[in-house]
């Protein structure tokens, strides 16, 4: 699988089956380019049991705005389209795996 790159058009449908991690992120901020390897590596890792998506929070300010962002990188774990944990800026691979682990 690859990371989905969802915006407020698609992102209801996006996030219904299943666990799905969305990072919400833009272009110019420093720490989202930082994370970006580490979520790559870490969907290849998921084998399909969790997605992973990308929100452009300047393109795509509705959902960010209902979901509550305050700060970005902000990565929050939907659960059959209810969010259910979330976590804001650089995370190591391995807390990501944790958070993941702890809703299957």
């Amino acid at each position: 699988m690859a990371v989905t790159h969802t915006s407020d058009q698609t992102f209801m449908n996006d996030i219904q089956n299943g666990l799905t991690l969305v990072d919400f992120w833009a272009p110019w901020c420093g720490p989202c380019r930082t994370i970006a390897p580490i979520l790559d590596e870490l969907d290849g890792e998921l084998a399909g049991s969790a997605k992973i998506a990308k929100l452009n929070v300047d393109e795509n300010p509705q959902i960010s705005d209902a979901v509550g962002v305050k700060s970005i990188p902000t990565l929050v774990l939907f659960k059959d389209g209810q969010p259910v944990e979330g976590v804001v800026g650089v995370q190591s691979k391995a807390a990501l795996k944790q958070l993941i682990e702890k809703h299957r």
